[in-house]
């Protein structure tokens, strides 16, 4: 048995409000993806369907197996291990005497994470030289939320969902990323970057937070692959 459960989830809403899904994938303690999951939600909010991946990703997997979690949301986050105490002092009431939103979902949340060793890692959503794990939660929710149909490996999925470069346009990284990709390229003209978190090439092998990577036509990966892929 693993020593460490690693995962990513997310939750879209197409409008917000709107058609609204959640998602979570699942890597080995070597970070590589093995299993993934989404849901629709129907018409629902953001943070609904944020909070939702979480509750669906914890119930998925062993209590008795420490995990960390990655998140873009911030309110989801803080809102299972920071606001949570002073709600449930309040009588589950905000600091402005109004009812707490969401309060079903977060009681839910507070009842799985009871008990378990679960550690939280906030992740800038929708980057480049981003966290791989987090970027295919982001892909498989969205396309959930658009097709309102489930779908990951217990649906039968044999493949992981792969990021995609055009989802990935809210960090100055991204926007420089999009921008750039409209006008034709020469072969081998990416920009290098170092990889803020670890990842994994279309080769199949892995790189580390640090590692110089490049943009080829399979997404973010290798330097010395995109160069082959160029030759």
């Amino acid at each position: 048995m693993s020593d460490l459960i690693i995962a990513a989830c997310d939750g879209a809403a197409k409008k917000n409000p709107g058609p609204a899904a959640w998602a979570w994938v699942v890597a080995d303690a070597d970070g590589t993806p093995r299993r993934w999951e989404a849901g629709p939600l129907g018409h629902s909010t953001n943070n609904v369907a944020e909070l939702t991946a979480l509750a669906e990703l914890l119930e998925a997997t062993d209590p008795a197996v420490p995990i960390e979690v990655r998140m873009d949301s911030q309110y989801a986050m803080n809102a299972v291990t920071k606001w949570i105490a002073s709600w449930k002092r309040n009588g589950w009431l905000t600091a402005s005497k109004k009812p707490v939103a969401n309060k079903e979902l977060v009681v839910r949340i507070d009842a799985l994470l009871q008990d378990r060793a679960v550690t939280f890692r906030h992740v800038a959503a929708h980057r480049v030289d981003g966290d791989h794990l987090n970027a295919i939660a982001d892909v498989a929710a969205s396309d959930a939320a658009t097709s309102q149909e489930p779908a990951g490996t217990r649906h039968g999925a044999r493949e992981i969902p792969e990021p995609r470069a055009e989802r990935m346009t809210t960090s100055p990284a991204g926007r420089t990323a999009k921008k750039t990709a409209a006008r034709p390229k020469k072969a081998g003209s990416s920009a290098v970057i170092k990889a803020k978190y670890p990842g994994r090439c279309h080769c199949q092998k892995p790189y580390a937070a640090g590692e110089k990577i490049a943009k080829n036509a399979h997404g973010w990966g290798h330097v010395e692959c995109r160069d082959a892929a160029d030759a």
